[in-house]
């Protein structure tokens, strides 16, 4: 990865559709690594390197250091087309199947240029397969990390297994984990564990939390751009989804909550205002299941709506198995996500017909 990096003149960083704070943290850490100004991490010659995510991430993410450079496919496909066409390397976060970044993925098969995967996720038999044959050049895919920030954490101290002891000695070492590196993957392990609820059990993933502290990441401040700067349509639309919508299934200690694409318009949805709805009803004693459905309506020459599923557990209650085998997803055992193309109604018949096999009573 060192020698691809030393070599590129022309980078590209991908994440996946419907950016979430893994996938923003994990892109723009490295984007700011890239561009840091520490002399140790200067390379020879220019190098331009660009994030470029599939649609849309929320607002509440703006703060990133670099979210302002980032391109979105969607509204400027023409100047994303380019800048893949013309990439030397690619630098793929937080998803290791390319059809997780949509039109995207076929433009970046399209370029035969080296691709380094970075990813937490568990493989399907087709994403193997896709490794095995040889699509990524380098394959850094850790399914026991909290988050791809972690992995992009110890990536960027050039080791893949750290301790407390090297840890406290991270700006002694002159590593190029700037505020800014460590303020994106802060944000990182933050979401994509529930702030540190849930994947987040490991001693090691606290003392990267603490080098990240003594770099200079100010984490309460991070917390309130993330949690605590949302619309009042937000929080009138969470209210009508825990009051109106959430359906409980006791004897299996189970809730579901469903939101079509016309009651996000009635309550003026952003992209990001149902972040985190699905691990609300897991505050309810004795629910230790969650799953959320979203619809997508169709956009035109598309025949059907995309219903987006989030799925939650506590403890030893996988979801990742339920996710994959019938919602073509996955992730991991406690947070998972997968798609329908379809109706709610449909969505929510197929949820219903197989859950007793996923669950534990």
């Amino acid at each position: 990865m060192k020698d691809l990096l030393q070599h590129a003149q022309h980078i590209v960083i991908l994440t996946h559709m419907a950016p979430d704070g893994d996938a923003m943290g994990s892109s723009l850490a490295l984007w700011n690594w890239i561009n840091a100004a520490e002399p140790q991490c200067k390379r020879a010659g220019s190098v331009s390197v660009h994030v470029i995510v599939p649609n849309a991430f929320p607002a509440f993410f703006n703060w990133m250091p670099g979210a302002d450079r980032v391109h979105v496919y969607e509204k400027e496909s023409a100047a994303c087309n380019d800048l893949i066409a013309a990439a030397d390397l690619f630098l793929c976060t937080d998803f290791n199947d390319p059809k997780r970044i949509g039109p995207v993925g076929e433009k970046m098969i399209a370029n035969p240029c080296p691709k380094i995967l970075i990813d937490h996720h568990l493989m399907d038999e087709g994403v193997k397969r896709l490794a095995d044959e040889g699509f990524w050049t380098e394959v850094h895919s850790h399914p026991e990390a909290s988050s791809a920030c972690e992995i992009v954490y110890k990536l960027l101290l050039k080791e893949e297994r750290i301790n407390a002891a090297e840890l406290q000695c991270t700006r002694a070492k002159g590593t190029c984990i700037t505020e800014a590196v460590a303020s994106c993957i802060y944000t990182g392990l933050m979401t994509d564990t529930g702030n540190f609820s849930y994947n987040s059990t490991r001693a090691e993933l606290y003392d990267i939390i603490a080098a990240l502290l003594r770099a200079g990441v100010r984490k309460d401040v991070i917390y309130d751009a993330v949690f605590n700067q949302y619309s009042e349509h937000r929080v009138r639309l969470t209210g009508y989804a825990l009051y109106r919508k959430m359906r409980i299934y006791p004897d299996y200690h189970l809730a579901l909550i469903t939101l079509s694409a016309d009651e996000l318009e009635q309550y003026h949805y952003q992209v990001g205002d149902t972040e985190g709805l699905v691990n609300m009803p897991l505050q309810i004693s004795g629910i230790y299941y969650s799953v959320f459905m979203r619809e997508e309506r169709a956009k035109p020459g598309t025949p059907k709506s995309r219903i987006r599923i989030s799925f939650r557990s506590q403890g030893d209650r996988p979801v990742n198995i339920w996710a994959n085998e019938v919602f073509h997803g996955g992730g991991h055992a406690n947070a998972s996500g997968g798609e329908l193309f379809g109706t709610i109604g449909q969505a929510v018949r197929l949820f219903e017909r197989t859950f007793p096999q996923y669950i534990k009573k």
